[in-house]
């Protein structure tokens, strides 16, 4: 398949000092045209502090527009742009380009690749099917559960208490972190890192009263007993939760009964 290349020919010559040459290694697929993936190679001329998403984007509107991708808010909040990267999950908003090609003289020696995240259906190109992942983050109900009469004022809780799960708030559900998983690649029956740690967010809520129902779940024989400790997911996740840590505290909390 032939290379697209995209050259500003318009700028003066001073004003593309800066750019270099990068070739991007895309994973394509699409169901109508074939049951297989194929690599394609792109070739840009781009400033290197751009990130990926701006080259992704570079090659969707200026190249070849049947490219497909999902991206939001392009600041690592929303988790939509989940990709792998070089062979690493990674989110392609946060990816600047100088962090991972290697340059050398005003040229990457390498390409760059990018392709769907791994243990889910590639529905084209870089989308894959997200509904497995969500419908594991909903079994572990990742909401407050209360019993009694509503409250007339607020729940009140401590810092001390609001610390103890304030590093698994920040989870963004890319699935980077899921999908970094030899277990969930071998067995798509297994919640995944993301669903356990959500579930640590509320059971160890000192609000919560839903943190026995969420044990038991995640009790069963794809829940967080599958967990091999390696590592993957924390290293994967772009928030810097530690995953493998959580993981291990839902374990001991379903030992001890203690949360």
């Amino acid at each position: 398949m032939a290379t697209p290349t995209l050259e500003k020919t318009d700028e003066a010559p001073s004003a593309a000092d800066h750019l270099v040459t990068v070739t991007f290694r895309i994973r394509r697929f699409n169901p109508e045209e074939g049951p297989e993936a194929v690599w394609q190679d792109f070739e840009l001329r781009i400033d290197p502090k751009e990130r990926v998403l701006d080259a992704l984007h570079q090659i969707k509107w200026e190249l070849d527009g049947t490219l497909t991708f999902r991206r939001s808010c392009a600041h690592g909040i929303c988790g939509s742009d989940a990709m792998r990267i070089n062979g690493r999950n990674r989110l392609a908003c946060k990816t600047l380009i100088k962090d991972i090609a290697d340059l050398s003289d005003g040229q990457a020696t390498k390409p760059i690749t990018v392709e769907p995240i791994k243990g889910m259906t590639v529905l084209k190109d870089l989308i894959v099917d997200m509904e497995p992942f969500f419908q594991a983050y909903r079994d572990v109900m990742p909401f407050l559960i209360t019993e009694g009469n509503e409250p007339t004022r607020e729940r009140l809780q401590s810092a001390a208490d609001r610390e103890r799960f304030d590093d698994t708030t920040k989870c963004i559900l890319c699935a980077a972190c899921t999908s970094s998983c030899p277990v969930f690649w071998n067995d798509g029956q297994y919640f995944g890192p993301a669903a356990i740690v959500n579930a640590h967010r509320f059971i160890f809520d000192s609000r919560d009263e839903g943190g026995e129902q969420r044990l038991e779940i995640l009790n069963d024989r794809d829940g967080v007993w599958r967990c091999r400790t390696t590592f993957n997911c924390t290293d994967a996740c772009p928030r810097g939760i530690e995953v493998t840590k959580a993981i291990q505290e839902v374990k001991k909390a379903l030992i001890t009964r203690r949360f």
